[in-house]
């Protein structure tokens, strides 16, 4: 009489909930628990940690370039260890190429700012800086250095050793000052509740009436 299966198909979940967990542990970055990521998707515990194991056992039985592994209380994808090698060349060829101007503009916020929140970098550069940060991080200039105690505890990040030699600095308080940019005379005064319609509205009529600017 042959053993019944560990995990019966019924128990695993439809197709629809199937590609809502591939994607979420997609983007995650680090481990996520079964008891989120059931409340989440908003079915039963079990039925979601029957999934991710048959989604396992599909993996490795696809021979998929990635892995699903239960580590540290939770579930998270990570490349296959027989891909290693050909990640390693990609990184590394990554590494020798030329930062792009908005990876720059994130090293510059982190260094000046550490240690500093993903959201903290976004909301100084005014756009979404995610893939900026992932990039830093892969060529090893910029790396997670803690948990801000703020809500939801999000990382900190903060430059690396291999940032200070490519800089051929000591230390990051070897770093040239700010340039001051200071208003060089004294600021308008604030206006009062709703008065920003009003002085909008001033402001544009004396462009108006001087287009040039005083200029003679």
């Amino acid at each position: 009489m042959s053993a019944a299966p560990e995990h019966p198909p019924a128990a695993c979940a439809g197709p629809q909930t199937r590609r809502a967990l591939e994607a979420i542990l997609l983007v995650a970055e680090e481990p996520v628990d079964q008891v989120t990521l059931a409340q989440v998707l908003e079915v039963a515990t079990g039925e979601v940690v029957a999934t991710l194991r048959a989604l396992r056992a599909e993996y490795v039985d696809d021979g998929r370039g990635f892995v699903l592994r239960e580590v540290a209380g939770g579930w998270r994808l990570y490349t296959d260890p027989g891909a290693a090698p050909y990640v390693e060349r990609f990184v590394l060829a990554g590494r020798s190429g030329r930062l792009s101007s908005a990876a720059l503009e994130t090293l510059a916020i982190v260094a000046y700012s550490q240690p500093v929140t993903r959201a903290r970098i976004s909301a100084i550069r005014g756009v979404e800086a995610d893939g900026a940060v992932r990039s830093l991080v892969a060529r090893g200039l910029v790396t997670e250095v803690g948990r801000d105690p703020a809500p939801g505890r999000p990382l900190l990040y903060g430059t690396t050793p291999v940032f200070l030699e490519r800089l051929g600095l000591g230390a990051v308080d070897d770093l040239p000052p700010l340039p001051d940019l200071s208003p060089s005379a004294p600021l308008p005064p604030e206006p009062p509740p709703g008065g920003y319609k009003v002085a909008r509205r001033d402001l544009g009529a004396a462009a108006a009436a001087d287009p040039d600017g005083g200029a003679t």
